[in-house]
């Protein structure tokens, strides 16, 4: 799937936006999703430089997920280029609880050395998240809603974008509304 950004958002106006790609792939064990960037170097920040740290300012790509075992919730898995991730859940953008180390632990993230190629830069990430981090045996069985983004807030050129559309005045992935099946 292509990540789109929502042209009606005034930080994706009149800029050179990334392309990101994203492959979803769900088996009993792990919800694997595969980013492929390309973006402007105005586009790129890379200085969270630990876990559970401000990923959102750098360049990251993310993966909220309605918890199948409570849909009442959902997690949110922002992962920088270098592969540091914010995790946390809870039922909205306010009451979010950070995941302690031992549980980002067992998410497995494999990235791609970056690369340049002009003015772009190219990167990719692969995160794997185990269904036991919901409480779950198995994704086998389970209806899995979501969205996929690609930010960078503290980039030279701040954008945002989504997998599915967020139809929103400014930009805000922490809607759950907007979520849909993988």
């Amino acid at each position: 799937m292509i990540l789109n950004a929502n042209m009606d958002w005034l930080p994706n106006q009149g800029i050179q936006l990334p392309v990101v790609l994203a492959d979803v792939n769900v088996t009993a064990d792990f919800l694997e999703v595969t980013f492929t960037v390309e973006e402007p170097e105005q586009c790129f920040r890379a200085e969270v430089r630990e876990d559970n740290g401000r990923s959102w300012e750098d360049s990251c790509v993310e993966i909220f997920l309605q918890n199948p075992a409570n849909p009442g919730e959902y997690f949110n898995f922002e992962t920088t280029t270098r592969g540091y991730l914010l995790a946390a859940h809870g039922p909205d953008r306010n009451s979010r609880q950070v995941l302690p180390q031992e549980i980002i632990n067992k998410v497995i993230r494999t990235k791609q050395v970056a690369s340049v190629a002009g003015n772009l830069i190219c990167w990719g990430m692969t995160v794997q998240i185990p269904a036991s981090i919901f409480g779950l045996a198995s994704f086998e069985g389970c209806v899995l809603r979501g969205n996929l983004y690609k930010c960078a807030d503290k980039a030279k050129t701040p954008h945002y974008m989504s997998a599915f559309p967020i139809n929103t005045e400014k930009p805000d992935f922490h809607r759950p509304e907007f979520f849909r099946e993988f």
